[in-house]
């Protein structure tokens, strides 16, 4: 005979029969900016009138005369942009005839509107590796070498890891190796030795320094 039994989840019997979602009380407790998207935005502020509000409270007015005064809206044009305002989640009022831009608002709808991080390239670097080498290193070429001492010792590091420990290279094969870096061959040797990750002498380059594997 066939065990048919359900393998999912049991609910709570604690919880309230009406009580919402955990990712849509996550939104409510992050209060009523956190639920606007860049969709909604786009149609609060569609309108003219609600621009100018918004202009308004941005420059510091937070009643309706103060707005009006400041972008030259009658009263019952602020009114109503206020009104949709605060429905749609971009205003709040803080008494009956004062109100506050949650400007937060825009940074969270941008941020949920942004483009996920593409993939590390060296996801077997430990995450402050991988963080500065990420940013400097795109596709295996240097887009910026760090300013900074400690991040640039990481990023060349990585480099020197091309050159195999007791293996003496020509100065033509130091340049073939890093050309594929950058093409400023010269200014990465000059970091490598006075780094001490690479020695030189007589025309010939050779590995002393950086993390090494130990298998």
């Amino acid at each position: 005979m066939n065990d048919a039994r359900d393998h999912r989840t049991p609910p709570d019997p604690t919880a309230p029969a009406d009580a919402p979602p955990a990712d849509a009380a996550a939104a409510n407790d992050a209060g009523p900016a956190a639920a606007l998207s860049s969709r909604a935005l786009v149609g609060l502020l569609a309108d003219r009138d609600r621009r100018l509000v918004v202009a308004g409270l941005l420059l510091g007015a937070s009643e309706p005369g103060e707005i009006a005064a400041q972008v030259g809206l009658g009263i019952r044009e602020v009114v109503a942009a206020l009104d949709r305002l605060e429905s749609g989640g971009l205003v709040e009022r803080l008494e009956a005839t004062r109100f506050h831009l949650l400007e937060e608002a825009f940074q969270m709808a941008a941020r949920r509107e942004a483009p996920p991080d593409p993939p590390s390239e060296h996801g077997d670097e430990t995450e402050d590796r991988r963080r500065v080498l990420d940013r400097a290193l795109r596709d295996g070429r240097l887009v910026a070498m760090p300013a900074k001492h400690s991040r640039r010792l990481v990023v060349l590091d990585h480099i020197a890891q091309r050159f195999e420990p007791g293996m003496r290279y020509s100065e033509r094969q130091v340049n073939a190796m890093l050309s594929s870096v950058d093409a400023d061959t010269a200014a990465l040797r000059r970091y490598l030795v006075d780094e001490r990750l690479l020695d030189r002498a007589d025309g010939e380059y050779w590995r002393i320094g950086g993390t090494f594997d130990p298998g």
